[in-house]
């Protein structure tokens, strides 16, 4: 017999805002890939037309067209305040703090070399005998990533992000994403480097010389690798020095940025969102003109919508105009927020600003989440291929972001302030007789910044300087040209 009772199931779900799904896209945008967008926007919906397009009476359309017939039937629902960014909106942080960014080496880019990432990646969505739930999915993933190729949103904000059209549970998204991630570039859509190492020594064959024990290291030691610390390594893992080399250069042949690939970085140019300035003693933040394009209404298609009537043309119409006013809210909202989070950067960094790199106070999203009232996952995406043209050059947002140290009054000290401490006592080391990591260490503390050898080892990599015998070696060479 069968049974035809009828239960009720609750469960909760997250919906999000056309609008505002269609802001998180826009802030997401770099410049160049803003103008782009909004062009193609234009193209697509005679209701949009840019301010500068000349028609001045155009100016006057809107308001026409509110007066006489109502308009507020077709407002587009607004966002109020940046507060429109926080965690109702189902974003969350994923990978906690941003690694800092050097000013003279990233920058926007408009590639012609070929396919994008995005590009790529949908293409080989399109080949993958998806069905129309988890192509919808997959589209949604690649949206959601980051120029590196990470993913930016939890599986929950992306299953959120589908809905009415689709209601997928997490588990879903989650199947999905494991296709995509083992998708050329393989470690694509992974959420922090761990996790793409791993996927990427998952599809080598298990014959592959070194290959348990690098999927070991990937898993729980990639802190040492990056301290560059293999004796120390050596040791927890209980292995000898040669079975562990063979493992960390198999770890090193992979891609830890496998979007990286797609920036035609030969073809750079830098290009400043916001700009900051001092005036009477306060730095200001101001975005760049080209940064803030203005759109209208097209004024003889809010006429012509004015006369359809109840034909299918204003249906039609009518569907483009809400479209047109959603854009405009979600432009608004995008460049307030990207506006409201420079100026807190610039309020917490005002040392930098005056004396450089060594008054980096520590900084995370969280702490400019709170200052600006959205959630932490905006803030990401506010600051990452976002650039400030300050007087002591042009940087990311996400360079003013860094961890702390620990000193010995129990306070904090950014990782770059202590970056800059370091490149000064190695600056200031005599000839011929290198600083150790251990040396550096003591003299560190010396100063009240309590920083390991491993610290220092790892900051000083990342400065691009060598060991203290890389050091004595090149001096050693230097003299010999001279003598």
């Amino acid at each position: 017999m069968v049974d035809q009772s009828l239960q009720l199931r609750l469960t909760q779900k997250l919906a999000l805002a056309p609008q505002l799904q269609q802001a998180i896209r826009l802030l997401q945008l770099t410049r160049i890939e803003l103008r782009e967008y909004l062009q193609e926007t234009i193209e697509a919906n005679p209701l949009l037309e840019r301010a500068d397009s000349g028609d001045d009476a155009a100016d006057g359309g809107e308001s026409d067209w509110e007066t006489e017939s109502g308009g507020e039937e077709y407002e587009a629902d607004r966002f109020d305040s940046a507060d429109d960014w926080g965690e109702d909106a189902g974003m969350s942080e994923q990978w906690g703090e941003p690694q800092a960014f050097t000013g003279d080496r990233d920058a926007q880019i408009e590639d012609t070399s070929g396919d994008t990432l995005r590009e790529h990646l949908l293409f080989q969505v399109s080949l993958g005998q998806f069905n129309e739930v988890d192509a919808a999915v997959a589209a949604a993933v690649v949206f959601a990533l980051d120029e590196d190729g990470y993913l930016l949103d939890t599986v929950e904000e992306i299953a959120a992000s589908l809905v009415p059209e689709h209601v997928v549970e997490p588990h879903q998204v989650e199947a999905v994403l494991q296709r995509i991630q083992r998708m050329e570039p393989v470690g694509v859509a992974t959420r922090d480097p761990a996790e793409c190492i791993q996927v990427q020594l998952s599809v080598l064959p298990g014959s592959t010389p070194g290959l348990d024990l690098a999927r070991r290291v990937a898993r729980d030691y990639l802190d040492y690798i990056v301290a560059g610390d293999h004796e120390g390594l050596a040791a927890d893992l209980g292995v000898g020095a040669e079975r562990l080399e063979t493992a960390i250069d198999l770890i090193r042949d992979l891609e830890p940025r496998p979007g990286a690939r797609y920036d035609n970085r030969a073809d750079e140019y830098l290009v400043p969102d916001v700009y900051v300035r001092q005036v009477d003693g306060k730095w200001i933040t101001a975005l760049s003109p080209d940064n803030d394009p203005q759109l209208k209404l097209n004024k003889y298609y809010v006429q012509l919508l004015r006369k359809s009537g109840g034909s299918e043309d204003k249906k039609y119409l009518e569907g483009r105009l809400q479209e047109a006013r959603w854009l405009m809210s979600s432009l608004e909202l995008r460049n307030r927020t990207l506006l409201t989070v420079s100026q807190s950067i610039v309020d917490a960094q005002q040392g930098f600003l005056e004396h450089g790199e060594i008054a980096m106070r520590p900084l995370i999203l969280k702490d400019i989440a709170e200052v600006a009232g959205v959630h932490e996952s905006t803030v990401s995406r506010a600051t990452t291929r976002k650039y400030m043209l300050t007087p002591r050059g042009l940087f990311e947002l996400k360079y003013f972001f860094s961890s702390h140290v620990q000193t010995t009054d129990g306070g904090e000290v950014s990782a770059t302030s202590v970056k800059a401490r370091l490149a000064s006592l190695i600056a200031a080391e005599p000839p011929g007789k290198p600083l150790s990591d251990q040396e550096l260490s003591r003299l560190l503390e010396e100063t009240g910044i309590l920083a390991a050898r491993r610290t220092v080892a790892k900051y000083r990599e990342s400065l691009g300087i060598g060991s203290s015998s890389d050091r004595r070696k090149a001096w050693r060479r230097l003299s010999a040209r001279r003598d």
